[in-house]
């Protein structure tokens, strides 16, 4: 299935791409939530990695003139979670991801692949079931 990309969601994707965010998974929650078009879950191998995701982030959207409403975690640098109205990003530390779960929690989300996810690594991208959004 195909849509079309949302400009603030592929500017997302880029920033967290950009600082080699491992396992980045995008759900379309637009069917299950008002809180949100898509989430954006990635992981990062330290808390330190996870802030400065988080730090660059707010930077690159910042220029591009997108502010988060909230962002909250960067300090502890478990789980960063940053609003940008229709995108939440969620970066955690690993442990911290596998521990919440939002993957099984919004199991009923479709999963999008956006062409820059498709041009990363193989191996940075979580594999999962279910149906699946190809944005072109």
């Amino acid at each position: 299935m195909s849509a079309k990309l949302d400009p603030k969601l592929d500017l997302c994707v880029k920033a967290v791409l950009e600082r080699k965010a491992e396992d980045v998974l995008i759900l379309d929650v637009r069917e299950l939530t008002s809180i949100a078009d898509y989430f954006i879950i990635c992981s990062g191998r330290s808390s330190r990695q996870v802030s400065s995701m988080g730090d660059h982030i707010e930077r690159y959207l910042k220029k591009h003139k997108h502010r988060a409403s909230c962002i909250d975690g960067k300090q502890e640098g478990h789980w960063v979670l940053m609003d940008y109205g229709d995108v939440i990003i969620h970066i955690f530390y690993d442990e911290t991801r596998r521990f919440f779960d939002l993957e099984g929690l919004w199991s009923e989300a479709k999963r999008v692949t956006t062409e820059k996810l498709e041009t990363y690594s193989k191996s940075s991208f979580q594999q999962f079931s279910g149906e699946e959004i190809i944005i072109e």
